[in-house]
């Protein structure tokens, strides 16, 4: 989805011959696995992060063509709302100081992004959800430009056939409806990619969902929209309701969202591709030159362009991808669970827990997936993403705890071995471990600093409008510090 399209219009006939090439690709990769074509090597890592642009006020800057212009750094590329913008971080292998140089890089880029969006009227802010978005930044005329957000909006639209209804509760409710996707643009989200052999995808794929849950809770950052307090990460109910495609009566069907995570363990990452071309039809047929069985007969590597273009439009909270890098194949997971922000310290440390705790799980003799009900892993998920620091799960041989307990007990210690095991310089991991301790031991999170600091203006007298606007700013000065989440004041005296 990272390209634009040539063109945005698709006949009867393109949709056929889409489809028709998607089972192509699912064959030819069925092939390929069987082959071992892959590149086996484990432990090479990337980032994406989605970044809010804001104005003097705090709130969205319809700004993004005019910074990416401005800027002219192929790393940086406009998301679906006008004021979203993506960093993609170029891949490394995160053994010795590979968290030091994300580091450097990361913050190399966002200070020349500041520096050049001050000249726009803007700030960068890290944040998984706008606390001062309103229903009117929402609409289509704020949804980006580009064939393809276009093309993306019209494709859901018309396989929705009517309004997308959004009802969240959370401590306060939130009922609307719009008539396009552009809600969606309101979650910006932080996603780590993780290279791993085809042998043992399904081993990470599963770890990555046993996990989920008590990454979003540790690491939730988005209790607000729309001035209404919500879940702890309310980007999780929100993408999932302003990108459903399916009417009331599709749903009673058993039809699957296509913001999806899942229903079972696999035992292949084909597994998944198939269930993608099983349940989802496409959404944006878009038509390449590539003859992908055509390509393997002459013993070259296909880049199954359909086929990844239909997975891409396929929002599985941790999604396969199939890549090529110098005519070698390779998969990765996409760890889409988590928000952006709060500070670059905060996401390398929600990566380093995260990368940590799969290897760890992923080379467990007896695996966490035979002792856990999916089912029970998708429940983490939502009470996670609900309830966030205060949420209780359930995790083999303990029942249910505490999530704060759960990671300090079991999690952290299993995140620090596993990062051993991909090399990682200790003193990194220790320094990046130590901020997921020291958010469960303060039981603060931005979620929660943000939900404390509203309710602590408000007690002064604040307006819920006015308090937001408060807030974020003192967010976007306290992030730009560098200071991890937890050690942040609640109150500006604080």
């Amino acid at each position: 989805m990272g390209k634009d399209l040539a063109r945005a219009v698709f006949s009867p006939d393109d949709r056929v011959q889409f489809r028709h090439k998607v089972r192509r690709g699912l064959d030819v990769l069925g092939g390929l696995l069987d082959a071992e074509a892959f590149d086996t090597g484990t432990g090479m890592t990337g980032l994406e992060i989605e970044i809010n642009l804001v104005d003097a006020d705090a709130a969205p800057a319809m700004r993004n063509a005019e910074l990416l212009a401005d800027l002219g750094d192929p790393r940086f590329q406009a998301e679906l709302g006008r004021f979203n913008i993506e960093l993609n971080v170029p891949p490394r292998h995160i053994a010795t100081e590979g968290f030091g140089a994300f580091e450097k890089d990361i913050s190399d880029a966002l200070r020349t992004a500041s520096e050049r969006a001050t000249k726009a009227d803007s700030r960068l802010a890290l944040i998984g959800m706008l606390p001062t978005l309103v229903p009117e930044d929402l609409v289509l005329e704020n949804l980006s430009d580009g064939e393809r957000f276009r093309a993306l909006n019209d494709e859901i639209v018309a396989a929705r056939g009517e309004q997308f209804p959004l009802d969240i509760r959370g401590a306060e409710r939130l009922c609307s409806a719009s008539p396009t996707i552009v809600p969606e643009s309101a979650c910006t989200s932080a996603q780590f990619h993780l290279q791993v052999a085809p042998e043992w995808f399904a081993r990470y794929w599963n770890a990555s969902q046993a996990v989920a849950g008590a990454q979003v809770a540790v690491g939730a950052n988005a209790p607000f929209l729309h001035g209404r307090r919500l879940w702890a990460e309310t980007r999780i109910p929100l993408f999932e309701q302003a990108t459903d495609t399916r009417s009331d009566e599709l749903k009673e069907q058993g039809v699957r969202p296509r913001v999806w995570f899942g229903e079972r363990w696999i035992t292949s990452v084909f597994d998944l591709y198939e269930e993608n071309v099983r349940f989802f039809p496409p959404l944006l047929p878009l038509l390449s030159d590539e003859d992908p069985v055509e390509v393997r007969s002459g013993g070259g590597i296909p880049r199954l362009a359909e086929l990844c273009l239909h997975n891409g439009t396929v929002y599985r909270w941790n999604r396969p991808v199939y890549d090529v890098m110098d005519g070698k194949p390779h998969l990765r997971v996409e760890n889409r669970v988590l928000p952006s922000g709060p500070t670059v310290l905060d996401l390398l440390a929600n990566a380093a827990f995260y990368f940590g705790l799969v290897r760890r799980l992923a080379d467990a003799e007896r695996p966490i997936w035979s002792r856990l009900d999916f089912r029970v892993a998708d429940a983490n998920f939502r009470a996670g993403a609900r309830d966030g620091l205060d949420a209780t799960m359930c995790w083999p041989g303990l029942g249910e705890v505490g999530v704060v307990e759960l990671v300090l007990e079991t999690l952290l210690p299993m995140a620090y071995e596993g990062l051993d095991r991909f090399g990682v310089d200790p003193v990194e991991r220790d320094r990046l471990l130590a901020v997921i301790e020291g958010r469960c031991l303060t039981r603060q999170n931005g979620a929660s600093w943000q939900t404390a600091a509203v309710c602590a203006a408000e007690r002064r007298g604040r307006s819920r409008e006015v308090a937001l606007r408060e807030m974020t700013r003192r967010y976007l000065d306290l992030q730009q510090s560098g200071e991890p989440v937890h050690g942040w004041p609640v109150s500006p005296s604080g």
